[in-house]
């Protein structure tokens, strides 16, 4: 028999259909808290929404339109009488922001204005914001802690920064406004059933997908930005973490903002403190997947930093969190769902990397 967690608040998760968006919510529902998604599906699709529910085992509420629309999330706070928001929506391609900062100011800004507005005036006083460790920029103190100076490198991590700053004023404004900014390091790996994980529409902005993409078959090889960093094989080193974990990151958060206990804004890192280069995690993938990753190793990107790592014991103490899984996980999980993550096996894309993850299995 079923045993499902007693509800607890109603969270409305802007942007809860993306990548991260669906995970979060996933891992909410199975905490207790009813969920409302607002998400315009720019960087999602409705089979991931179809999946949500499939996972949820219980009802999610979806409502379709742009966090921009001040009056849609007035009237989504007030008709599902939400408690609290987790904001995750938002454009978060460093190179697309180094190409058209205004549009990142427009739509991040601008989004995270008309939702702490109407929050404001629908009384809902608790935020969980999903930042970036991009507010860090290219810092000498590694493994970065809260305390670190922020020095932003991007549009995108500008907009990251300013948003945590419009939320201090806001908790400084008013006496009931309490928030946690997240700030991720680098989520990757997809939920362990295989139905949820990042499926880009477009070419691929994050190295996972990418790297997947090229062991599927669908690329020919990885383009590696930079081989000339100061790191042990020339690559960048970053701080994955899986998307699982991160998940369960926002709902310790929200858990904080419930409690008796909660501070008016609190700056918390999510990662591992371990971190993992570029080649090191194309030859993780390759044992995953069963097959040798190809890549090719080209200029550097314009805001990239040669190392970013976390330091995540301010989210152990406060929070009672920390990640659990490795890179060995991280590959396996996303390969799993490349390969047999989408339940409607008509798609031509899922039956053309199925076959191809049966071919390696067999060895032919």
């Amino acid at each position: 028999m079923l045993h499902l967690p007693k509800m607890r608040p109603c969270i409305l998760a802007t942007g809860g259909c993306g990548y991260i968006g669906s995970h979060v919510v996933v891992e909410l529902v199975a905490a207790g808290y009813q969920v409302v998604i607002l998400d315009n599906f720019e960087n999602s699709t409705h089979k991931t929404a179809a999946r949500i529910k499939r996972l949820c085992k219980r009802h999610v509420t979806i409502v379709e339109g742009d966090v921009c629309d001040r009056a849609l999330v007035e009237d989504t706070l007030l008709q599902y009488n939400v408690n609290a928001v987790i904001h995750l929506a938002g454009k978060k391609a460093v190179g697309e922001s180094m190409a058209d900062p205004i549009l990142y100011f427009h739509d991040n800004l601008l989004g995270a204005i008309a939702l702490l507005e109407a929050m404001r005036n629908c009384d809902v006083g608790r935020i969980v914001f999903s930042s970036s460790a991009t507010v860090y920029g290219a810092s000498e103190m590694q493994p970065l802690a809260e305390t670190a100076s922020t020095c932003v490198l991007n549009p995108y991590g500008r907009t990251k920064l300013m948003i945590e700053e419009m939320i201090d004023d806001v908790t400084a404004s008013a006496q009931d406004f309490k928030a946690v900014s997240l700030r991720y390091f680098n989520p990757v790996g997809a939920h362990p059933s295989g139905q949820i994980g990042e499926n880009p529409t477009d070419v691929p902005n994050n190295l996972f997908p990418y790297v997947s993409q090229t062991a599927a078959g669908i690329r020919d090889k990885v383009r590696v930005f930079g081989g000339d960093y100061e790191t042990p094989d020339g690559t960048g080193v970053r701080d994955y973490i899986h998307v699982v974990d991160l998940a369960k990151g926002h709902v310790a958060a929200l858990d904080y903002l419930f409690s008796d206990h909660a501070a008016r804004h609190e700056r918390i890192n999510l990662g591992t403190g371990t971190g993992y280069s570029v080649l090191e995690v194309i030859e993780a993938f390759s044992k995953a997947s069963g097959t040798r990753v190809a890549y090719e190793i080209v200029a550097r990107r314009p805001g990239d930093v040669a190392v970013s790592l976390a330091d995540a014991t301010f989210a152990k103490t406060l929070l009672g969190w920390e990640a659990t899984h490795n890179l060995t996980r991280m590959c396996k999980d996303h390969w799993a769902f490349q390969c047999g993550g989408k339940p409607d096996e008509k798609d031509s894309s899922f039956t053309r990397q199925l076959h191809f993850s049966e071919n390696v299995l067999s060895g032919s």
